[in-house]
């Protein structure tokens, strides 16, 4: 992000309100190869190819905040793999981690990555710092520290259904599981700040928080994701998670998240009535349905009824409810910006 948009989000979440609606995406994998017209694998294994679909991006599209700003990851694997997991590559599609989990007697047994040699975290790093250069003389600094919440990961070292029984009947093991992870993702993050002091964010996504009722909640997710975002004092604190949001919501200011991305499933009215007038909300036009397979008509349109629908404007940056969708054309984006503007 250049400095000028860094101030722009601060200046929304303190609660200013912009002389203009301000747009932001979450841009990651999913999306970025396909609209640069390259492929997933090599988005992932060229430097040069990652780099330049991310300075094109915020090129093509410069008063957009880009969220969190050339983010270097691998799909989900990311930090799946620093617990062993092994990651299935394809050409087009997302990659796929493995389970390193069978049984939930197995938790104990695993070690606790470190963050600076294990899986693909020091790839995620070297990028960052390879590519760091041209980053800056383009304008931009790295600004987040970036995980996988401790849920999600756990969801991929032992499959989602495993998990969810596992809080049922076998609750120490999880937290046993939890508790592992969150230290290392708390190192992760702290690792990322060390390198690039830059950063004065974080973000954590987690959608498996979406999956679990309101005691569960309590017990598996916020105790873990308050101490995750306390890992750095931080500017930005935000959370993603675009499955249900509704049980999550009226936690994220216990938890310490001032940013909060949700499904478009939700109004931006029920989302603001449960997180409090403090959390910045990010969203909400559906990602696939409406961005991705609508004309650019019907995105301009559905833009207009999105802002249209909230009465105050204070604190919400405009966006898809979810990362931005494989698929998204230039024509699109720029239909939902023009959608922003008074009709």
């Amino acid at each position: 992000m250049t400095e000028q948009q860094w101030q722009t989000l601060l200046n929304i979440l303190d609660g200013e309100v912009p002389p203009e609606p301000v747009a932001g995406f979450i841009i990651d994998s999913p999306w970025l190869p396909g609209w640069a017209g390259i492929s997933t694998l090599q988005y992932y294994s060229s430097d040069r190819m990652w780099l330049d679909a991310n300075l094109k991006a915020q090129a093509e599209f410069p008063n957009v905040l880009f969220l969190p700003g050339f983010w270097s990851e691998y799909g989900m694997c990311t930090e799946p793999s620093a617990f062993g997991a092994k990651t299935i590559w394809t050409t087009h599609a997302l990659p796929h981690a493995d389970r390193i989990i069978s049984d939930l007697s197995e938790a104990a047994a695993i070690r606790e990555p470190n963050p600076r040699t294990d899986g693909l975290l020091p790839f995620v790093i070297q990028r960052l710092a390879d590519c760091q250069p041209e980053i800056e003389k383009a304008g931009h600094e790295i600004k987040f520290a970036v995980a996988r919440g401790p849920l999600n990961i756990a969801s991929f070292l032992m499959g989602t259904t495993e998990l969810m029984m596992g809080m049922m009947m076998e609750p120490e093991r999880v937290h046993q599981l939890l508790e592992k992870i969150t230290r290392f993702s708390i190192d992760w993050l702290q690792l990322q700040k060390e390198k690039f002091p830059t950063i004065e964010g974080i973000l954590l996504l987690d959608d498996i928080v979406g999956f679990v009722g309101d005691e569960e909640c309590r017990e598996f997710a916020v105790p873990y994701l308050k101490r995750i975002f306390g890992a750095f004092h931080t500017r930005v604190r935000f959370f993603h998670n675009d499955a249900q949001g509704l049980v999550s919501t009226p936690y994220l200011r216990e938890i310490g998240v001032n940013l909060f991305n949700f499904s478009f499933e939700h109004s931006l009215g029920e989302i603001r009535d449960l997180a409090g007038p403090s959390v910045t909300l990010l969203g909400n036009l559906p990602p696939r349905d409406v961005m991705a397979a609508g004309t650019p008509d019907e995105v301009l349109r559905e833009t207009r009824k999105m802002v249209a629908s909230v009465a105050d404007p204070t604190r919400i940056l405009w966006s898809v409810g979810g990362g931005m969708p494989p698929g998204v054309t230039s024509g699109h984006i720029r239909a939902f910006l023009e959608g922003l503007k008074p009709a």
